[in-house]
């Protein structure tokens, strides 16, 4: 029996996706364009923001089922994503995250000026305005401490806590935490201008002292020991972190730290981004929850830029005007970005001002900071 070319046709079509397709399907997929337009052509977090883009286009592929679980009776397999994000929801890929990031930062400028520490505490101020306002919209606690980690301006944590309190608003808070560390540059300026005077942001600092070899090897193992034996639950993450510069400045592992550096933190950001990314089904990710999660995400970051800039200003009059307040807004984690325009900022008023390494230590203290409000939110409400 001859079939004809129409009926392949037919036939193709109609086994094809293109039929089933929603509309809330589309939308995504659109979403997805934006966010590769905004990692390619404006080169906001590429590494991050490209592979969690190429997550939601493969999300929302009917009939693909990438993030299938498999089959109660045990007769068949999951999706090859379902297979990674085993990852993120039993927390392994934000920790090694925090090894590769910890391997790549220089803990001096924090360890050179202590007081950088009270700048990343105040710099999480926006985690507990937004979880109260997040409660007193309805999120229950878990929730509202998930959403409001996202002022903390570092992805890695966020889903961290997320994955353990609130798994199901994982994408939305993922997208929203990534989406606003790669926008620092646009986000932070008008605040930084509109807190400090053209005086203030003008402050050239002294430099800092020489950190000592030995500082810098005791500084990891005894922020673990402490912070870890107060906060348990922070461990995962912090004992990363402080592993992963262990290995930076103990000097007799370069073959780890580079690894580490590396081949592995680009191995689990593509894992981990990808299917963060693939979690953004429609139908779930199309909600109003999601509207508040992203303005709740908002204010987070906002108040927590405003948190730092503020106690920056405080040390600004204690110290006699040696301190510029602009590198108060660099206590969000966000490394090195926040550092960055900081250092921006303050050239920007003063082109022989050099704020970066002065800002680097605020912004370490941001990651610590933003490691133990996770543990402090996970121990009050896990």
């Amino acid at each position: 029996m001859s079939i004809s070319l129409l009926d392949t046709l037919l036939k193709v079509w109609n086994n094809s996706a293109f039929p089933v397709i929603t509309w809330q399907q589309v939308v995504m997929i659109c979403v997805a364009g934006i966010l590769i337009y905004m990692a390619i052509v404006k080169k906001y977090e590429p590494l991050l923001l490209l592979p969690i883009a190429f997550g939601v286009i493969l999300a929302n592929l009917p009939m693909a089922n990438l993030m299938a679980p498999p089959p109660a009776d045990g007769s068949g397999t999951g999706g090859l994503l379902y297979y990674i994000y085993l990852g993120v929801k039993l927390g392994i890929y934000p920790s090694l995250i925090f090894l590769g990031i910890g391997a790549m930062t220089d803990f001096g400028p924090l360890i050179a000026r202590p007081s950088s520490l009270f700048l990343g505490a105040a710099a999480q101020l926006g985690i507990y305005i937004a979880f109260t306002v997040a409660v007193v919209l309805g999120f229950n606690p878990q929730e509202a401490a998930s959403i409001a980690i996202i002022g903390g301006a570092d992805g890695p944590t966020a889903i961290f806590l997320s994955s353990k309190l609130a798994p199901e608003l994982l994408p939305a808070i993922a997208i929203a935490a990534y989406s606003y560390m790669a926008l620092i540059p646009m986000i932070q300026p008008p605040i930084m201008r509109f807190l400090t005077s053209k005086k203030e942001r003008e402050i050239e600092m002294v430099q800092l002292r020489e950190v000592s070899k030995l500082e810098r090897i005791v500084f990891p193992i005894v922020v673990t020991i402490v912070v870890c034996l107060l906060l348990p639950a922070v461990a995962p993450l912090l004992g990363m972190l402080m592993l992963g510069n262990l290995f930076r400045e103990s000097g007799v592992v370069q073959r780890l730290s580079d690894t580490v550096q590396n081949a592995l933190i680009n191995i689990v950001t593509i894992f981990l981004a990808t299917t963060v990314g693939a979690t953004a089904v429609a139908e779930v990710f199309l909600s109003p929850e999601t509207l508040k999660i992203v303005f709740l995400g908002l204010m987070a970051f906002i108040f927590s830029t405003i948190g730092g800039l503020l106690l920056g200003k405080l040390m600004c009059l204690l110290s006699g005007g040696k301190v510029n307040p602009l590198i108060g807004s660099a206590g969000v984690s966000a490394v090195p970005m926040a550092a960055r325009v900081a250092q921006a900022e303050g050239q920007r008023a003063n082109p022989a001002n050099f704020l970066l390494m002065h800002a680097m230590g605020p912004n370490v203290a941001g990651v610590i900071g933003s490691a133990v409000a996770a543990g402090f939110l996970l121990t009050m409400f896990g």
